[in-house]
């Protein structure tokens, strides 16, 4: 056994030393300083911010003059929509209705409500629908306080009458919570380090250090939002990387305790070992992922911000989990490491020189080596896969969620599907115009008329104009409904085309939620470029201080481009084309959420790199040792084959579980970031990567500066060799 602990020098090998030798220590600090930060985040720490609007687009000045001057128009407001066979004058319809319009105005939520059979307007021509606006008296209403009206309203419905309660807050009262969507990745976790490690005790470590991170890490960002505000399904998405990268670094810090003490070394030497190498990259990796989120602060879009702050926070803490926390833990179990043990399983038979035998050449090995007898064709058919993958992202369309969008059993699809019979589809996506005027006596009726009159409007209702006279305002209703090309299309004509040749129109703003909508989508797409641009050039140069290696750095960031952009296309298949929408949890097409795109380009390009870092890590260790980039890439992929192949399986699990949850938009991230991790671990590591490098032979080193590294004559590593990993 050796009892040298190697890498005696360096901050990680102190590190590592200290978190063993101190573990108690180190433990102890874990768990009050989780405990203590979970108090304060979850007691004090920011609520979430939804509001997307901001800027200088014609939306936000239109929401900023009717803040200014029409504040009665501030309170959010819900929508009661009625359908009677029998009409809404038939008695025994009427009876129900008005009972259930008295039980809305009598909540202590809600303000005056004016009954459809008061006001004319509020009926179709046929009487069979109608419809009620409910303002809310208090715009931070809690969820819980309007689910009460939401479940009155569903359960009133039947007997020839269906009702149905929409507005944003109905839409999130009767959203369901998450539900056991982490609980089934964790679950789905263990099973995947079970069989990687064999060992209940080697399966426990990963999930304990990612889930006490994660604790404090969603604290904490809780915490910060108060200094940079997020929107609410930050938390879910924030805690579904951080699973998957705390297990996943986890993962591979323990993987290689377990090859040094099957190497012969001692508990504390392997810990040593493990964190000066695998610890390593895991620092370099989790840098990358941190780096590439930050990315989303060239967006200039206030909540992605937030998003790319606060999960930066979870990686953060995961990461300095898995080089602190981790240690310690290894320190407690020693050699027990492998205890517990799947029944059946046996030990990795230790090969004198490190490297395994002909005679038991893995299935990766095997597979290294039929892409690099063809190593042109493989790359070729890898990257035509690929690029047909991402041939849909093309016809990607971007917006929010509406109520349109919903699952058909709730009562907000039911408004919307209701409104949308009697009064258009249209009337859930009202144009709002706004514009600064001299006087009460504004004339608007040439602006009003223009508009009336272009294709694609149903109707304009007359202008009002504030009580200090210094603005107006009016609403248009289009033909078509939010989530329609056509609206936006109408959005652009209004604004290019028809105000600037209304006379008085040219300093007229178009708003509203839909218009807001677009507006924010064309911010995200003018501005994705830029940000994509940023990420890749700052993960290059990371990943060239690692690796060393211009020709590598260069290999990754197009593969990680290709693998993203097929991810893309797949979500545009499936939520956007309908392609197996439903089986996977969408009830209808629709276009890809806004910040969907923009929140994984950042996750997975750092995700990928994770990938490239610790596979390129062995394969330059071997190369050292041989010379040859042939062998070097197949015993680099055959020592990280298992172990990456496992991280991949976790980060799968973990976010194809998102499917279980009832957002949509974070069911789109989570399904895009599955098959991009699965495309990345498959079509990318097993083919690309070792047919491009058996393409570039010697030239994958290539270094401004420096020559190749040449062969050491010995096969085992030089002394301090691993710790360069």
């Amino acid at each position: 056994m050796t009892t040298e602990t190697p890498h005696t020098g360096g901050a990680l090998a102190g590190l590592g030393r200290f978190c063993y030798r101190r573990r108690r220590l180190v433990l102890l600090s874990w768990i009050v300083g989780v405990i203590a930060v979970t108090i304060v985040g979850f007691g004090f720490g920011a609520a979430p911010d939804n509001d997307f609007s901001g800027g200088n687009s014609d939306s936000a000045k239109a929401q900023k003059l009717i803040e200014k001057h029409f504040p009665e128009q501030q309170g959010d407001t819900l929508t009661l929509a009625i359908k009677a066979e029998q009409g809404i004058d038939d008695p025994a319809a009427r009876e129900k209705i008005e009972k259930i319009i008295a039980g809305l105005d009598a909540s202590p939520i809600t303000g005056p409500v004016t009954s459809p059979y008061e006001d004319q307007n509020l009926v179709t021509q046929d009487r069979r629908i109608a419809r009620t606006t409910i303002p809310l008296t208090d715009k931070n209403v809690a969820k819980a306080e309007v689910k009460p009206l939401v479940d009155t309203v569903k359960e009133a419905s039947g007997d020839g009458v269906t009702l149905g309660l929409g507005g944003e807050k109905a839409e999130k009262a009767e959203t369901p919570a998450q539900g056991p969507g982490e609980s089934v990745g964790v679950l789905a976790a263990a099973v995947i380090l079970f069989i990687a490690f064999g060992s209940l005790v080697a399966m426990g470590l990963p999930i304990v250090t990612a889930l006490l991170a994660i604790l404090g890490g969603i604290a904490l960002m809780k915490l910060v939002g108060h200094v940079v505000p997020s929107p609410d399904f930050t938390v879910i998405l924030a805690a579904m990387v951080g699973l998957g990268v705390g297990i996943d670094y986890a993962l591979f810090i323990v993987t290689r305790y377990k090859d040094s003490l099957q190497d012969g070394d001692d508990p504390e030497s392997a810990t040593v070992k493990a964190i000066t190498t695998a610890g390593k990259a895991v620092l370099f990796a989790g840098t990358t992922v941190v780096i590439a989120l930050l990315g989303l602060v060239v967006m200039g879009q206030r909540l992605m911000t937030g998003v790319a702050v606060a999960t930066s926070v979870i990686v953060l803490v995961t990461m300095i989990a898995a080089v602190t926390l981790l240690p310690a833990f290894l320190g407690f179990t020693g050699h027990k490491i492998s205890s517990l043990r799947l029944p059946g399983r046996t030990s990795r038979r230790h090969e004198p020189d490190g490297v395994p035998s002909l005679e038991r050449r893995t299935l990766a090995e095997r597979w290294a080596g039929v892409v690099q007898r063809k190593p042109l064709i493989a790359a070729v058919l890898a990257g035509a896969a690929l690029l047909m993958l991402a041939a849909p992202t093309l016809s990607m369309r971007l917006s929010l969620p509406d109520a349109s969008v919903q699952p058909h059993d709730r009562s907000s699809y039911t408004s919307h599907k209701i409104i949308s019979e009697g009064f258009g589809p249209g009337y859930g996506a009202p144009l709002i115009f706004a514009t600064p005027v001299d006087s009460t006596d504004a004339d608007l009726r040439p602006v009003v008329e223009a508009v009336s009159k272009t294709e694609g409007i149903a109707y304009v209702t007359q202008p009002r104009v504030s009580n200090d006279g210094q603005a107006a305002t009016f609403m248009a209703f289009p033909t078509t409904g939010y989530q329609d090309e056509a609206t936006a299309d109408l959005v652009h004509e209004l604004r290019d085309d028809v105000l600037p040749k209304a006379p008085g129109g040219a300093g007229i703003y178009l708003g509203g939620p839909n218009a807001a909508t677009i507006d924010l989508a064309e911010d995200t797409s003018s501005r994705l470029p830029l940000m994509i641009a940023v990420v890749i050039v700052l993960s290059l140069l990371l990943l060239i201080v690692l690796v060393r290696s211009v020709t590598i750095a260069l290999q990754a960031a197009v593969m990680n481009l290709l693998s993203i952009g097929a991810a893309y296309g797949v979500i545009v298949a499936i939520v956007q084309w309908g392609w197996l929408g439903p089986t996977l949890g969408f009830p209808t097409e629709m276009p890809v959420t806004t910040w969907v795109p923009v929140m994984m380009f950042p996750v997975l390009f750092g995700l990928s790199m994770d990938y490239e870092v610790f596979l390129i890590s062995r394969v330059r260790e071997e190369y050292e040792r041989t010379g040859d980039t042939r062998i070097a890439v197949t015993r680099g992929l055959a020592r990280t084959a298992k172990v990456i192949t496992a991280a991949a399986a976790i980060m799968i699990a973990v976010f194809t579980t998102s499917l279980l949850g009832p957002d949509i938009a974070v069911k789109q991230g989570g399904l895009g970031m599955a098959v991009a991790v699965l495309i990345d671990a498959t079509i990318i590591r097993m083919v690309l990567v070792p047919a491009v490098m058996e393409l570039c032979g010697k030239a994958n080193w290539w270094m401004p500066g420096r020559r190749a590294p040449k062969a050491t004559s010995a096969a085992q590593p030089r002394v301090g060799e691993e710790a360069r990993v």
